[in-house]
């Protein structure tokens, strides 16, 4: 397709999705382009005509998708909302591009070091900058995916722990149980072969314990091992499921 084709396909909006921006700069006439330019069906515009109304917005009740902050205005400077703006922890991942005719190295550097998204140069490109929008909003919403799938996961692997936690101290009653009954003595009604298996009952709850205590790294029991010393030389097989 040539150039003269291009230039002749149907224009659309860029922003189609719902999407609601702030613009933050002390410039009237900027603002207006930006209410003009970057506004759709589905984009809303809100401007602030400084760093202390952006605040007042943001922690309001307004929900915004992205802001657009200049650099050079009234206290607080750009600089200086965009760090309040980090520290803020329901605004921290709030996407933020630095909007602004300020293009040395030092502005670059000092706005991505207190957390902008992107950084963008005056005079603007305005087509360009929907396109820029969209894209640090797409990138914005899967980092948030990813947080959001990584607090999940640890969500499930706290409750995995106290549910594991539960049933180790669970276990570990019952054995304690089965060493502090079965030590009931030689009596005249236990014959030969039911003491045998009362003492290997025995051994294997001891030898448990000390495994148990070994892989938690806990102190191992000794009151009832130091009756049965080869105790912790048996293989634990289906008593360890309790």
């Amino acid at each position: 397709m040539n150039i003269s084709a291009v230039q002749q396909i149907t224009w659309s909006y860029v922003l189609d999705e719902p999407t609601r921006i702030l613009v933050v700069d002390d410039d009237p006439i900027f603002c207006e382009f930006a209410s003009v330019h970057l506004s759709s069906p589905a984009a809303a515009i809100e401007i602030a005509a400084d760093g202390a109304s952006a605040l007042t917005l943001l922690n309001g009740g307004n929900q915004f998708d992205i802001v657009l902050i200049d650099i050079a205005m009234p206290p607080p400077d750009g600089f200086a909302l965009l760090e309040r703006i980090r520290a803020e922890p329901k605004l921290r991942h709030m996407p933020v591009v630095m909007l602004t005719g300020l293009e040395d190295i030092a502005s670059i550097d000092r706005a991505f070091s207190l957390g902008a998204n992107s950084f963008v140069t005056k005079p603007v490109n305005w087509r360009l900058l929907n396109y820029h929008v969209r894209c640090v909003l797409r990138s914005s919403k899967a980092e948030q995916e990813l947080r959001r799938a990584q607090q999940d996961a640890e969500t499930r692997e706290a409750a995995y722990n106290r549910s594991l936690l539960a049933f180790e101290m669970e276990c570990r009653a019952v054995l304690r149980s089965i060493l502090q009954h079965s030590d009931g003595g030689d009596g005249p009604l236990r014959s030969d072969a039911l003491l045998a298996h009362l003492r290997q009952i025995e051994e294997l709850a001891a030898a448990a314990l000390v495994r148990w205590d070994e892989v938690s790294g806990k102190p191992a029991v000794s009151d009832k091992m130091a009756a049965h010393p080869g105790a912790d030389e048996l293989k634990l097989g289906e008593p360890s499921r309790c």
